[in-house]
């Protein structure tokens, strides 16, 4: 039992020596060393650098300092730059960057990827202002935008070594106008669009009483040419029926006067409610006292 004991224990001294006598670097990864807080250097007198795979130290005497040998990507808060014309703009970029003097990058830094990128974002927003302010909107915004993109890029480039990194790309994002200009510009492009709207019902409204005016003018006309037609064909019946009445007067004087009064009858009791007031011996009942008229 007592010898399983020591073995455990020596077991877990060897682990623990082994613990702090070694460190690990992944394959994304590279480290330096710190010797009593010095940089272990190479024979060339540059930090020593240490790969993938598991390495030694002294215990308490070194100390391992690993750090991401990756592209990083640095997207800071959006920037309000003014342009020549005094017209702010929000301007969003982001930088991408990768450490490549490791020993330059602690001493400056202590290994801090937030300090690095604090130095470049204030540049990058110091080239901003320069090269916007010598712009007017429109070029910012279209034709020189390439442009303004590449002396951000050599702005940081020269920094960058005293920072022991590499700039890789800068990019420009997105360029927009500030909230309160995006607002009174939105808003004059709805009033404009409602002044056309409003001239469009306008319009609208003219063509459709133009096409109603035309509609009733020809609705009238065609009432019109059908009256005058309906007039021409009654008067055609009526001068043939007179034509007829006349033709049958001459055969026949008596029964031309019969028929007349028939039709004077008809139009005089049409109606049942019809009253009519004349002497019993008028000439008008001559027919209702004898066929033939004589009585």
């Amino acid at each position: 039992m007592n010898k399983l004991i020591s073995t455990v224990v020596i077991l877990l001294v060897i682990l623990a020596v082994f613990w702090t006598c070694t460190f690990k670097v992944k394959e994304w990864e590279t480290a330096i060393v710190l010797q009593f807080g010095d940089i272990k250097v190479d024979d060339n007198g540059k930090a020593k650098l240490y790969g993938r795979g598991l390495h030694f130290r002294w215990p308490i005497a070194d100390k391992a300092i690993i750090m991401d040998k990756r592209i990083q990507t640095f997207d800071g808060e959006s920037d309000r730059i003014a342009t020549s014309e005094q017209k702010d703009l929000i301007v969003d970029s982001y930088i991408k960057w990768r450490i490549k003097d490791f020993g330059q990058f602690y001493r400056k830094t202590n290994a801090n990827h937030r300090i690095a990128e604090s130095r470049l974002d204030d540049t990058i927003e110091n080239a901003l202002r320069d090269e916007f302010g010598q712009r007017t909107r429109t070029q910012v915004v279209s034709g020189e935008r390439e442009e303004v993109m590449g002396l951000m890029l050599s702005e940081t480039q020269k920094i960058a070594p005293d920072l022991g990194i590499e700039v890789v790309d800068i990019r420009v994002k997105t360029i927009n106008l500030p909230n309160e200009v995006s607002e009174a510009i939105y808003n004059r492009m709805r009033n404009e669009r409602v002044k056309i709207a409003n001239k469009h019902r306008a319009e609208g409204e003219k063509d459709k009483r133009i096409i109603f005016a035309e509609t009733d003018f020809t609705v009238q006309q065609i009432l019109a040419g059908a009256d005058r037609k309906a007039r021409e064909i009654r008067g055609d019946a009526d001068a043939e029926a007179a034509k007829i009445y006349a033709e049958t007067y001459n055969q026949n004087p008596e029964f031309y006067a019969f028929l007349r009064s028939l039709d004077a009858y008809r139009e005089s009791f049409k109606d049942s409610d019809d009253v009519l007031v004349i002497k019993p011996e008028s000439e008008f009942f001559k027919y209702f006292k004898d066929a033939e008229g004589v009585n």
